[in-house]
């Protein structure tokens, strides 16, 4: 992400006017940081807040604004006989890049990344399971048979974006190791969210439309396989998928991981495809065609997960995810709110589904792993360690509010919910960020050792 940002702004940033020194390059150094992300999107989140508290009832009239589109009396997006809400427009059509992103980055890892060694990733996928088996049943324990009882899925969830900032931010004290561990455990864990959305959280499911979504990917599959790499028509036909998932009844962000698991992620063309372009450029009367192959030449050396996560993760993280939070992380905080959340299962079942359920979990299934011989453990590194990263796991917040909204149509239970959310991700980070901590530098091998 940094690497495509410095790409584009140094012939900006590369110089020394005011504008550039002042504002372009300092932008730069805090977009190329792991934890700016994080930055914003707690920022958005302490906005909402503020918003839902402090505006009176601005905060709930702007995000429940009806936004309808109509070809004469055809409305092409409509949820429960009406047009689409801000909130809405935002969780199922600019969350649906999110998605994607997240597809491309599962099949980049699971292709030529850490998931694709069936021994490294072992461990993680093991644990992320424990991760989101174990969070569940202790919700389900406060909440079955209740009001609640649908909410089992808000606590399986990681948020990598917060979680990886915490371990950025410990520095030495969480070795590289445990990063890997924790990146390739949420990417587990994201895909067991998508299934449980796909699978739990979807409703009025329609054949038609989803078969029709179905066809749209399979044409995509034989474009690829055909090698017709035309952007535009896959953007129409992304479209088109996506219009029909979320007439189907199925969420429609599935839609967006769907077409990034098919993204190619091998290069078109091997790095010897680089060998001649210094001779198709040297010519002293360079055309404009020869141009253009080397630039098709040099973009497809670079695998196209990589490319387009490349291009949007920026979009996605700096804009795309603090526009969610801003729009789902505003809850009133009354006495009564307050109340109602302190004695609600909803919200404790969140609260130690994530704090107490998330690393109990990881830790648990990472130890039967090992035992099992299933797996085994990474060089110099304990299950003190791995709770450690189990607690930062617990920091549910972004995929967590998303099922949350998902889960509970009663804007009450919605609100303890993310109340408990709320609070699990600050105490998960302030927990995770104590233990490892301690227990970060700690070199000492144990019997799983590879």
């Amino acid at each position: 992400m940094s690497g495509n940002l410095s790409v584009r702004s140094e012939a900006f940033t590369g110089g020394e006017t005011r504008l550039a020194r002042v504002v372009a390059q300092p932008l730069v150094r805090f977009l190329r940081q792991e934890v700016s992300s994080s930055i914003l999107l707690l920022a958005a989140t302490a906005a909402a807040l503020l918003w839902a508290n402090f505006g009176g009832d601005s905060y709930e009239r702007f995000w429940e604004t009806t936004i309808e589109l109509a070809i004469g009396s055809w409305q092409p997006l409509i949820h429960e006989g009406q047009g689409l809400s801000l909130e809405l427009w935002v969780n199922d059509v600019l969350m649906v890049l999110f998605f994607f992103v997240v597809g491309l980055e599962i099949k980049h890892e699971a292709v030529v990344g850490e998931l694709s060694d069936p021994k490294v990733a072992a461990l993680p996928i093991v644990a992320a399971f424990g991760g989101m088996v174990v969070p569940a049943a202790v919700y389900t324990m406060l909440n079955a048979g209740g009001a609640g009882s649908g909410g089992w899925g808000v606590p399986m969830a990681t948020d990598i974006a917060f979680a990886v900032g915490v371990l950025t931010l410990l520095g030495s004290r969480a070795p590289q190791r445990l990063k890997l561990f924790l990146l390739t455990l949420a990417i587990a864990d994201d895909v067991g969210a998508i299934l449980v959305i796909a699978v739990f959280y979807s409703s009025g499911f329609s054949v038609t439309w989803f078969v029709t979504a179905l066809v749209g990917l399979a044409a995509m599959a034989l474009l690829r396989r055909y090698r017709v790499w035309y952007v535009p028509v896959y953007v129409v036909l992304g479209v088109v998928i996506w219009y029909a998932t979320f007439r189907s009844g199925i969420h429609a962000t599935i839609a967006g991981v769907a077409m990034g698991l098919m993204a190619p992620a091998r290069p078109l063309l091997g790095e010897r495809a680089l060998e001649h372009l210094e001779d198709i450029l040297s010519g002293e009367e360079t055309d404009a065609v020869a141009v253009r192959d080397a630039t098709w030449r040099t973009k497809e050396t670079v695998p196209v997960t990589v490319r387009m996560s490349g291009l949007l993760s920026p979009w996605t993280s700096f804009v795309i995810v603090p526009i969610f939070a801003l729009s789902n992380a505003g809850v009133k905080l009354s006495s009564d709110a307050l109340s109602g959340a302190v004695g609600s299962p909803v919200t404790w079942g969140v609260i130690l589904g994530l704090v107490i359920g998330k690393p109990v979990g990881i830790t648990l299934f990472s130890w039967l792993a090992t035992k099992t011989k299933i797996a085994s453990m990474p060089a110099n590194t304990t299950l003190g360690q791995l709770f450690g990263v189990g607690a930062v796991a617990g920091i549910g917040f972004t995929v967590a509010l998303f099922v949350g909204h998902l889960a509970f149509s009663d804007r009450e239970l919605a609100d303890q919910a993310t109340m408990g959310i709320l609070a699990a991700s600050l105490i998960a980070t302030l927990m995770g960020f104590v233990l490892l901590s301690v227990l970060g530098g700690n070199k000492t091998p144990t019997a799983g050792d590879a």
